[in-house]
């Protein structure tokens, strides 16, 4: 079966074209292009570029999030828009869990972080690919978790260079992931999504955002 990969929920954008268990080609770009004008042509380049058509894909993989508000929408619509139209299965994935997918042999913790803002963190943290927590907090209290739970982390992100003083000021045993770990593969979104199921329909595709977002806030507030 063929795969497509889409993962539009950060800053970097991946897409990926996985044949019978086989990557055939992987896009990824970190240059900060809005996905809304770059997501579908990297789809097009891709498949053109494997000589495949639309047609032929059998599934496809998506991040549901967390991460930028309008990159989750752009990357869910494409893949929901893809999947009612060829009538094929859209398979979604946390985007934090894709992004710890390069420290899933790690023999300790593997943390993924995204910059919330404020101090605060979208955080995966998983046990050789087991998921132990996925959830929007202060950093100040992530650190105090992993200081309890006592293993050896494997930070990974881009924005984990935004904490790197704070977490190198803990007595925590920590390792920072290599340069190509830290952006998100569509490639292993697809190995992920070969292991979860499907939504039972396109229309119940929908993203995590693991917060709500600030207009809703805003609004619970006015009508407390």
């Amino acid at each position: 079966m063929i795969w497509l990969g889409i993962d539009t929920s950060t800053k970097p954008l991946s897409v990926a074209i996985v044949k019978d268990g086989v990557v055939i080609d992987e896009h990824r770009d970190s240059r900060g292009l809005t996905h809304s004008a770059g997501a579908m042509p990297a789809v097009v380049r891709l498949l053109e570029e494997v000589k495949l058509t639309p047609q032929d894909l059998g599934a496809i993989a998506v991040a549901k999030g967390p991460g930028s508000y309008t990159g989750i929408r752009i990357g869910m619509t494409l893949a929901k828009t893809l999947a009612w139209s060829l009538q094929i299965p859209v398979y979604p994935v946390s985007s934090l869990e894709v992004l710890a997918a390069g420290g899933r042999w790690f023999p300790g913790l593997t943390v993924s972080i995204m910059d919330a803002r404020r101090n605060h963190v979208f955080v995966g943290v998983y046990k050789q690919g087991e998921e132990k927590l996925e959830k929007h907090l202060a950093f100040d209290e992530l650190l105090r978790f992993l200081q309890q739970a006592g293993e050896p982390v494997l930070w990974v992100g881009l924005d984990t260079a935004i904490y790197q003083e704070q977490i190198k000021a803990t007595d925590l045993e920590s390792y920072f992931a290599e340069l190509e770990q830290q952006l998100p593969s569509a490639a292993s979104l697809i190995r992920l999504a070969m292991t979860k199921e499907p939504v039972e329909a396109v229309h119940d595709l929908t993203p995590s955002y693991l917060r709500i977002t600030e207009a809703e806030a805003n609004w619970l507030k006015a009508n407390e």
